[in-house]
């Protein structure tokens, strides 16, 4: 049985089944067209969408990260976070929210305006040098993600000796950093899509295992990504089959939280998962 668990104020949370973490872009550009939410109205649906199809946690990001995006201010980026923020508050009070931000003041902003309870840093904190103390301080969760460069530059920075070890060494290296500053409640994300290519990211999830050695809880995020429909020849908005495939082969090496775009989907994943386990003799 899996023992990893983090605290959420002061609130142990254990992984004993994996959760499923619902996307909602407070975005007009992310990558995935159906995600995008702007309005009010549309953003309350799609929080409505997410929690009736069974999410454990809802991760809000106001920045898209897809190569080639638009920079949005600091101010832009809270301003649309707040909106979702407000109305999963508002209708949703007792749902577990991350903030998917690399910036340390809007990260601040979150948690303390809206109570955001955990940080989802696709920098891994290299975009913002106060993102590490600030968590610290606040004493929330963080998300630590493998990325090299920023969005902009990071598919030119796939050079790698062993990409598995390199990212986990990376990965370590951090996790040590962060303790000494006293942040407890880490979860790791190898960064699929963000500085690998096609074929690192494939050679990641064959060796998810590895990643059991950090001894944190492992998030994977493969959502209708370009590793996924490249290969098929497909587009992001018919490749929920293959989200599926890779979804449920992370559940069979590790992952404890799959942060999807298709909440039914993977919630499905989940069930069907945990009764193999449960009747494997």
């Amino acid at each position: 049985m899996n023992h990893l668990s983090i605290n959420i104020k002061g609130s142990l949370h254990h992984f004993h089944k994996p959760w499923v973490m619902g996307i909602l872009n407070v975005t007009p550009d992310s990558f995935f067209a159906e995600s995008r939410t702007i309005e009010t109205d549309d953003i309350r649906r799609r929080i409505d969408d997410l929690i009736s199809q069974g999410a454990d946690i809802i991760d809000i990001g106001g920045y898209s990260s897809r190569p080639g995006a638009p920079e949005v201010s600091a101010d832009e980026e809270y301003s649309r976070l707040a909106r979702g923020l407000e109305a999963i508050r508002k209708y949703h009070p007792d749902t577990l929210i991350s903030v998917d931000t690399f910036r340390a003041d809007v990260a601040r902003r979150c948690v303390s305006d809206w109570e955001a309870d955990i940080i989802n840093d696709i920098s891994g904190g290299n975009l913002d040098a106060e993102m590490w103390p600030t968590v610290a301080e606040l004493q929330v969760p963080y998300i630590l993600m493998h990325m090299r460069g920023t969005p902009s530059s990071m598919q030119s920075l796939c050079d790698y000796n062993d990409v598995t070890a390199d990212v986990i060494r990376d990965l370590a290296f951090k996790i040590d950093a962060m303790h000494q500053l006293g942040i407890a409640d880490i979860i790791v994300d190898p960064g699929f899509g963000f500085a690998k290519d096609i074929n690192q990211n494939y050679q990641l999830m064959a060796e998810l295992d590895q990643f059991k050695q950090l001894n944190t809880p492992l998030l994977v995020g493969i959502s209708r990504k370009s590793m996924i429909y490249r290969p098929l020849d497909i587009t992001p908005q018919t490749a929920i089959n293959g989200t599926t495939v890779l979804n449920t082969f992370a559940l069979l090496h590790g992952a404890n939280i799959l942060r999807v775009h298709d909440v039914k989907e993977a919630v499905e994943a989940v069930k069907i998962i945990d009764l193999i386990k449960q009747n494997t003799p």
